[in-house]
């Protein structure tokens, strides 16, 4: 299976997952297109260089909503670092010790480890002790207080 993810860079929160049993760009750009339906459009989009990322729907996606598009140099693992540390602890807390007989056995694991790990896991000291959903509903906050004043 092929997991694909939509994270927030500055809160570290997980705005869209998706699983496929095959890896094609669809899965990715519905991903895509569910993160900005259910969070906004952001300024920048920064992936490695996969080729479900550069297909032309992923970048049509990106383009229609005039974001910025940033991608990761080869072989560049450290720049995708928060990614990668997800990657990493997904994989260790359940992937590695679990055994998922269906896909939708799988979805369902998917879904409550993300919940726990935007809501009430994660406690990062890079973001102050706080967990993924606290600082992006700041930084939301303080966004809307921001364009409130201008």
């Amino acid at each position: 299976m092929y997991l694909c993810v939509i994270m927030g860079w500055y809160s570290r929160k997980v705005l869209s997952w998706s699983v496929s049993n095959t890896l094609d760009a669809e899965f990715c750009i519905s991903c895509l297109a569910r993160a900005i339906a259910l969070w906004g459009t952001p300024e920048i989009f920064n992936s490695d260089q996969g080729s479900q990322f550069t297909s032309d729907g992923f970048i049509g996606v990106l383009d229609s909503h005039g974001i910025r598009i940033s991608m990761d140099g080869k072989g560049r693992f450290s720049d995708n670092i928060f990614i990668e540390r997800l990657w990493r602890s997904l994989k260790y807390e359940l992937i590695y010790i679990r055994e998922f007989p269906t896909v939708s056995a799988l979805k369902k694991e998917l879904h409550a480890w993300f919940r726990l790990y935007n809501e009430e896991k994660r406690f990062h000291q890079g973001l102050a002790h706080k967990t993924p959903d606290e600082v992006y509903r700041f930084s939301q906050a303080a966004q809307d207080d921001g364009q409130r004043r201008t």
